[in-house]
């Protein structure tokens, strides 16, 4: 008499992290105009209905591969440690981990592109995504008040002109790697490129915060008549 297998019990969590992993490559290779349902399901090897069982449809999907690659982002952003005494240290080892992310996660870039080419609008519907910045934006205020207030950084550094910088600084060079390896006759993804990357990009930041002297006031920035 032969033995009936026990049914498969679904693991939903695990089901669910297989589909946004499979999505996340589609809407990261195709954007998500050019992103399809079917691909997504042909990767994951599922029928469409039970992707349609834990996912309302499309843009449902997209905002939770948005979601989770936030979510990556401050999970790593968490791991860093500040000594809260060391302003220069501290800020160093933050601006190094959001160059290490974006250079270990290039997917998150192309996710980033096409949601800028639909000008944010999946991302505002996220419930969840604007305050996992919270602790990212909390932390480099904390260190640029740090800084000023122990003279070691410059009274007119603005936070947000600060994160936009690291985040040029740490990204360019991956989203263009390509058209810039070709046009200058390197390869930016090999292991001493990147080294010199993760050394540079915190030195550039650090090089403007740490210019205390000569800051020049609103007065002396206007353009004198004639």
């Amino acid at each position: 008499m032969t033995r009936k297998s026990a049914p498969r019990i679904r693991d939903a969590r695990r089901t669910r992290e297989r589909i946004l992993a499979a999505a996340t490559k589609e809407f990261a290779a195709r954007g998500y105009d050019g992103a399809r349902v079917d691909a997504i399901v042909k990767r994951c090897d599922m029928s469409k209905n039970l992707l349609y069982h834990y996912f309302e449809g499309k843009e449902a999907l997209f905002i939770e591969v948005m979601e989770r690659a936030y979510a990556s982002m401050r999970s790593r952003q968490n791991e860093v440690t500040l000594t809260g005494r060391d302003p220069k240290g501290d800020m160093r080892a933050l601006v190094l981990h959001m160059v290490r992310h974006f250079a270990e996660e290039p997917e998150f870039i192309s996710l980033l592109a096409t949601e800028n080419l639909h000008k944010a609008r999946h991302i505002r519907k996220s419930k969840v995504i604007a305050n996992m910045f919270d602790p990212l934006i909390g932390a480099l205020k904390r260190l640029i008040r740090e800084g000023q207030q122990q003279g070691v950084f410059r009274k007119d550094a603005d936070w947000v002109n600060v994160y936009i910088s690291i985040s040029g600084l740490a990204s360019y060079f991956v989203s263009n790697r390509h058209t810039l390896s070709t046009v200058l006759n390197v390869d930016l993804g090999s292991p001493a490129r990147m080294r010199r990357r993760f050394e540079h990009v915190p030195e550039v930041v650090l090089s403007y915060l740490c210019d205390t002297g000569g800051v020049p006031t609103r007065r002396s920035r206007a353009v004198p008549r004639g």
